[in-house]
């Protein structure tokens, strides 16, 4: 379905004036949305390139790829507190500025250092609009029904990326690595053009809580640099240890200052909801198959087959592919069996590939193996949209980038904890094929989980006391 299509269905029941300022802002978070995810998958296949421009060792080249993901994790809480207190409309903005000049900067960058700092700023951009263009969906599409058809197709953006960076970035490179950011620069400024037809957000003004501000970083940071520092130390390494415990104490400060200050970053009320708490759950148990595998088998396909880097992101095709197509579809069908089927019907589809994937010996032909990701994909948009309308429908409008907030820092804690787990189950001394078995076994069982407590959600609109 072509996406100006999408757009103009989800946004038809208005008048014409709110149509096209809601037209206009599902535009603008789509385009954002594919910025940030297209970012966050472009760069590993290139990293040959940069190496042989730039230079550096191993642990530099991972930095390229780490940092954008240790700032975008560690700031989602607060980005999504920001979006609430000035404004979505405002918060999207400057996010996505900074994200274009950091874009722009990693594209001249004439060494590796300035590289990682300019991907650090990519980040922290990232980070601020990520959570804000949810709010604007939230914002331009009030009506439960029509939101739903917005979320996904806002979460097609993010899957077309998905399914575009690996190939992309491998076309790309071979022009030059500094293409995959320059990219970023037209399609940003469309989103901008878009951005300023779109009409101001409603702000709620409040006390920044500086105390959860700090924690939540500190919480986060510790938790995603331990996760990245396992993959490549293990487990077990002291500053792998050290960080997981800085990020425990920062964590129990930051629910203790929730519970005391008096305008909370993330109020502890917004988690009395049912709906929230186990969207929010939905979300850290998809992305765990949904990003850990695609790491654990990115490396079968180069390490155990032989394939390079664009031949791996060749294998996801059909996976991504799928995922991208059904996407728009998703809404269609939450509003005919309500959000709970499709969900349950994702998660169990995750299990059940992962568990046939355990059962396939190593011998098996790559194009086995892509097909059998490809009920993996197929999750994609039978879960995230539905979750993404059911979380937005039970907060409170003034509250959305907070909840917004809170879901995508669930999706990142997932991801990175399935990369440093899957990453350390792998190179331990089992040998590569025992841990890729137990890792496709915990995505099996904790998306079973999360099938198990999406049926304790209410069907009733805000029936989740």
């Amino acid at each position: 379905m072509p996406l100006t299509a999408s757009l103009r269905r989800s946004s038809r029941a208005g008048a014409p004036g709110t149509d096209r300022h809601a037209t206009a802002t599902l535009g603008a978070a789509v385009l954002g949305f594919f910025m940030i995810t297209l970012d966050a998958t472009i760069v590993n296949v290139a990293l040959p390139s940069i190496h042989d421009a730039l230079g550096g060792g191993i642990t530099s080249l991972e930095w390229v790829v780490d940092a954008y993901t240790l700032m975008f994790a560690a700031l989602l809480l607060s980005a999504g507190s920001l979006s609430d207190r000035i404004g979505a409309r405002r918060a999207f903005g400057a996010g996505l500025g900074l994200f274009i000049v950091a874009s722009l900067a990693c594209g001249i960058a004439p060494t590796l250092p300035v590289l990682i700092v300019a991907r650090v700023v990519q980040g922290i951009g990232a980070a601020v609009a990520m959570p804000t263009s949810m709010a604007l969906v939230r914002q331009a599409f009030p009506d439960p029904a029509r939101r739903g058809r917005a979320v996904g197709v806002w979460a097609m953006g993010g899957a077309v990326a998905a399914a575009a960076g690996p190939v992309l970035g491998g076309v790309l490179s071979l022009a030059s690595w500094r293409m995959i950011f320059w990219i970023n620069l037209p399609v940003g400024l469309v989103t901008l053009a878009l951005l300023s037809r779109t009409p101001h957000s409603p702000t709620r003004p409040a006390p920044f809580d500086w105390i959860g501000q700090f924690t939540a970083i500190l919480a986060m940071g510790g938790l995603t640099f331990g996760a990245i520092e396992a993959g490549e130390a293990g487990l077990t390494a002291p500053q792998v240890l050290i960080s997981l415990a800085v990020a425990v104490l920062a964590l129990a400060a930051f629910v203790f200052a929730q519970a005391k200050v008096a305008h909370p970053m993330v109020p502890l009320t917004l988690f009395r909801s049912r709906t929230v708490v186990v969207a929010t759950g939905i979300g850290f148990a998809f992305m765990v198959g949904f990003y850990g595998l695609p790491f654990v088998f990115s490396l079968e396909f180069q390490q155990q087959h032989g394939l390079s880097a664009l031949g791996a992101g060749v294998a996801f095709l059909p996976m991504m592919l799928l995922s991208a197509f059904l996407t728009p579809f998703s809404a269609r069908i939450a509003e005919r069996t309500g959000p709970k089927v499709p969900v349950i019907a994702g998660l169990v589809l995750m299990a059940a590939g992962s568990l046939a994937l355990a059962l396939v010996p190593s011998s098996a032909p790559v194009w086995a193996t892509a097909l059998l990701l490809i009920p993996i994909g197929m999750a994609g948009p039978l879960v995230m949209p539905p979750t993404t309308a059911l979380l937005l429908e039970h907060v409170p409008a003034e509250q959305t980038g907070t909840a917004s907030g809170v879901f995508n820092t669930s999706r990142q804690i997932g991801g990175a904890l399935a990369v440093a787990v899957f990453g350390a189950l792998i190179s331990g001394p089992a040998g590569f094929q025992h841990g890729l078995v137990i890792s496709l076994a915990l995505v099996a069982a904790i998306a079973l989980v999360a099938a198990l407590a999406t049926t304790r959600v209410g069907a009733r609109r805000h029936a989740d006391a």
